[in-house]
Order: structure tokens, then sequence, then C-alpha cells
């Protein structure tokens, strides 16, 4: 599909963005997301810079981001690991 034009507002500020038809309800609830950690930060926490505010929420999603990566790592390896015992099971079993 083609790019749509759209603006986004993340902490007060407007963003124009090109995204593509299929991912613009996705960036439109990213920015969401993100501006209800900002407000979450802003409201438990005595930081008031914007920047500041920013700055945790990008390292809180980054933050989570590894963490899923690092989980589907080790499932990769882990199922990676039962297909090869697996293999070397019916490897035995043919080999009779």
């Amino acid at each position: 599909m083609g790019e749509i034009s759209i603006k986004i507002t993340i902490s007060d500020r407007i963003y124009p963005l090109k995204v593509n038809v299929e991912e613009e309800e996705i960036v439109r609830r990213a920015a969401k997301i993100i501006n209800e950690r900002i407000k979450d930060y802003q409201e438990n926490y005595a930081v008031r810079d914007k920047q500041d505010l920013l700055s945790m929420a990008v390292l809180h999603y980054a933050t989570a981001v590894l963490r899923t990566e690092h989980k589907v790592q080790n499932q990769d390896t882990a199922v990676a690991e039962k297909v090869e015992d697996l293999d070397s099971l019916l490897n035995e079993f043919f080999a009779k």
C-alpha cells in the first residue's frame, strides 16, 4: 500500500510523519502509549523536564524490547535443541 502523511503528538510536540497505510494505527497507538508513560512518570516522580521524561520512557520501552528479544532467543535455542534431540532419536531408530 501507499504512504500517507500523519501528525503525531508526543509530549506536547507535533511530529509530521509519512507511514504506510497499514502501519498508521500502530504508530498512533505507540504515540498514545508513550504519552501515557510520560504522564505516569510526570505524576509519580519529581521530574518536570520533558526531555528527562522522554528519556525515561525510551529507556522503559527499550528495556522491554531487549527483554523480549532475549526471551525469544532463549526459546529459539530451546526449540533448536529439542529438534536436534528428536533428529538424533530418529536417526538412531532408522539406523537399526
